[in-house]
């Protein structure tokens, strides 16, 4: 495995880093089609902050699956986008069966993004088990509550070194958005130690899961399962607000539907997301922006970061 220092993620690496781009002449289908399983009955704006976020990403179609009790609200509110209602389970989460209902779109999407605003870990993880033999072909980003498949379903401080952690590895690699906290549950590390080295934590869960995986925070370490390393510092502080995380899965899932890989698209998703906190500090103020307002930055930066 590479032990090499932490790549800077900057726009003259990004710049040499080109996203794919459509032709003149291509039309919705060309820049592809993303699916995202996201909300629920609770948390139904992470679905609209994550799917909005992956169009303005550049992604030319867009199918959302999410809770049957606000799927109309969600159509309502993102006119842009098929709605797929899903059946709920009494812990407010989606039905584990919806795997088989959504592997109808299984050759017609290009991107699978699951797990904002989810609840029900239990009926998540069943259900991302399903979307994975369904969907394993594609470029795949599990966020928040899907991420837990990733670990045995009980306490973190039971998980110990007995844990037979390849049962837990990823086939074929996928992309998990995890913050230190996240980290932490998800492995039994505490999270003052993950903080404290987040190049080690973020390598070392690549590896043990075959996953792409970027830790989130002040500064977000990109890991590959080979050992390479990324590292982002921008933004500021304002980007730390609710939502957040959900706009940031959607501009990468976006971004994976227009044809890149896992890294490069957690790359420019990451380096797109703290432009965009950047631009909203300066014309609003460091603190007091809302996730909702981040998306909105994406496609001006987008041309704006491929021209430095």
């Amino acid at each position: 495995m590479s032990r090499l220092p932490a790549t800077e993620l900057n726009p003259a690496l990004l710049r040499r880093w080109p996203l794919p781009q459509p032709g003149f002449d291509g039309d919705k289908e060309t820049r592809g089609h993303v699916l995202v399983v996201a909300g629920s009955a609770e948390m139904p704006g992470a679905a609209l902050l994550a799917a909005e976020a992956a169009l303005r990403a550049g992604a030319g179609k867009l199918t959302v699956g999410t809770a049957a009790s606000v799927a109309p609200q969600l159509g309502t509110a993102l006119p842009e986008a098929r709605v797929i209602g899903l059946g709920e389970t009494a812990a407010h989460g989606v039905q584990a069966d919806s795997a088989r209902r959504l592997g109808e779109l299984a050759g017609k999407v290009d991107a699978l993004l699951v797990g904002p605003g989810m609840q029900d870990e239990a009926s998540c993880v069943e259900l991302v088990h399903g979307l994975l033999e369904r969907f394993g072909s594609i470029p795949i980003l599990l966020d928040a509550q899907a991420m837990c498949t990733v670990h045995p379903r009980r306490e973190p401080h039971l998980l110990d070194e007995a844990v037979d952690w390849e049962q837990f590895r990823f086939p074929s690699p996928v992309l998990l958005t995890p913050h230190a906290g996240e980290l932490a549950r998800l492995t039994g590390k505490e999270r003052a130690a993950i903080e404290q080295a987040p190049h080690d934590a973020a390598r070392a869960a690549a590896e043990r899961w075959n996953a792409v995986v970027a830790l989130k925070g002040a500064t977000t370490v990109l890991a590959a399962p080979d050992g390479s390393l990324w590292q982002h510092q921008g933004g500021n502080a304002g980007l730390a607000i609710s939502g957040s995380g959900d706009v940031l899965a959607g501009i990468i899932a976006g971004l994976l539907a227009r044809g890149t890989t896992l890294e490069q698209a957690a790359a420019w998703g990451v380096a797109l997301h703290g432009a965009a906190g950047e631009q909203l500090a300066l014309r609003c103020g460091p603190l007091g922006y809302l996730a909702r307002e981040i998306a909105a930055e994406v496609p001006a930066l987008l041309r704006v970061l491929a021209a430095q």
